[in-house]
């Protein structure tokens, strides 16, 4: 599974499933590019040898996010936020 890295500032961890074709996914990564917060992603629909991996990332997701929608954001393994909501994501950045 390739996780890619976007610099910014560290508030803890963050990470995010994400299609790569989602409109929703997409303005989770612009909020999260605009307020300047350091976060990891994987984009599931693109994970190479698909099959498999894929399987492994969506059991993943369903820990978090039973209904297995994207995007799902997790925040310091103890957060989740289903879908584009800013305030939910900046609540529990504490910014």
């Amino acid at each position: 599974m390739e996780v890619k890295h976007v610099e910014g500032a560290n508030k803890g961890k963050v990470f995010v499933y994400a299609l790569s074709t989602c409109g929703w996914c997409k303005k989770v990564k612009a909020f999260l590019n605009e307020e300047g917060i350091g976060y990891d992603y994987v984009d599931v629909d693109l994970i190479e040898s698909q099959m498999e991996m894929e399987k492994v990332v969506k059991e993943e997701v369903a820990k978090w996010n039973p209904k297995c929608s994207f995007p799902t954001v997790v925040i310091n393994d103890s957060v989740c936020v289903v879908g584009f909501d800013p305030e939910k994501i900046k609540a529990a950045l504490g910014i």
